[in-house]
């Protein structure tokens, strides 16, 4: 991990993210990307363009001047910090420059989004976790360490989900936690007996690693809705990690089925990490 960019939007939430990435790239010697998006929708079309650039050009200065001053913080001291600023807002750009900075990680704080903003607009967060092909890992509350211990890992035991999970399983192999992966049998999604269950799970593991050993690990819980399964499951374990896998779906796809990932990211307290079929 040398890479990771941390989208700042001058709030205590970004913060809260710059923190835990500092933590990560004193410990990996990575360079973080403070990342702004400039918001230059409210400028007029009907605006000259010799204007317009003087404007763009003016805050563009003053958004400058404010993440200098943000950046200055005594736990960024130790590690090299490169603040970027784009003059758009289209949250799927975050991924855009993580690719063009071959970045390893995503770091976002985030405070959730409930009701009608979360079904009717859905929060920047949701937005770069349904976007991004690099990991995304959403902070709700201030980190003073990233020494995980217990990670929950969700799964539908899906096939096309198995390239994702060798890399989910190879990016937090480095933290030395226990891994819990956790299947939730839901009444209104495909419910499966048992039997059904468990012979998903042995074909998943067979084709991941070509032996079911990991599967001392695995738990199935029944829950009224997948988000909650993994919540309560979590909570359970004592776990200060979870990850799951999203599969990024957008337009009508999302608004009708929705996305777990996203769910769980609005919902939970814990550190979410996602990582996208």
């Amino acid at each position: 991990m040398k890479k990771i960019i941390v989208p700042v939007d001058f709030s205590d939430h970004s913060t809260y993210a710059l923190k835990t990435a500092a933590l990560f790239a004193e410990k990996n010697d990575a360079i973080i990307y403070a990342l702004h998006m400039l918001d230059m929708q409210e400028m007029s079309l009907s605006e000259s363009e010799v204007y317009l650039h003087e404007k763009t050009a003016f805050f563009l200065k003053l958004a400058e001047k404010r993440i200098q001053d943000f950046l200055i913080k005594d736990f960024l001291k130790k590690v090299k910090v490169v603040p970027i600023i784009k003059h758009y807002k289209v949250f799927k750009e975050v991924d855009a420059v993580a690719d063009e900075m071959n970045a390893d990680l995503i770091v976002m704080g985030s405070h959730g989004a409930s009701g009608f903003k979360e079904f009717f607009v859905g929060s920047n967060t949701q937005k770069v976790i349904r976007h991004s092909t690099v990991p995304v890992l959403v902070i709700k509350n201030e980190m003073t360490n990233i020494d995980f211990t217990d990670i929950v890992v969700a799964t539908d035991f899906s096939d096309e989900s198995i390239p994702t999970f060798q890399k989910l399983l190879k990016t937090l192999e480095p933290m030395n936690a226990r891994k819990h992966i956790v299947y939730v049998n839901a009444p209104f999604d495909a419910f499966k007996t048992t039997p059904e269950m468990d012979a998903l799970a042995d074909n998943f593991l067979m084709k991941l690693e070509g032996n079911i050993d990991r599967k001392i690990n695995v738990h199935f819980v029944c829950a009224r809705t997948i988000m909650q399964g993994i919540l309560d499951f979590s909570n359970s374990v004592g776990a200060d990690l979870i990850a799951v896998i999203t599969h990024g779906r957008k337009g009508l796809a999302h608004f009708i089925e929705g996305s777990v990932a996203e769910d769980v990211t609005n919902h939970a307290t814990l550190p979410i990490i996602s990582f996208k079929i």
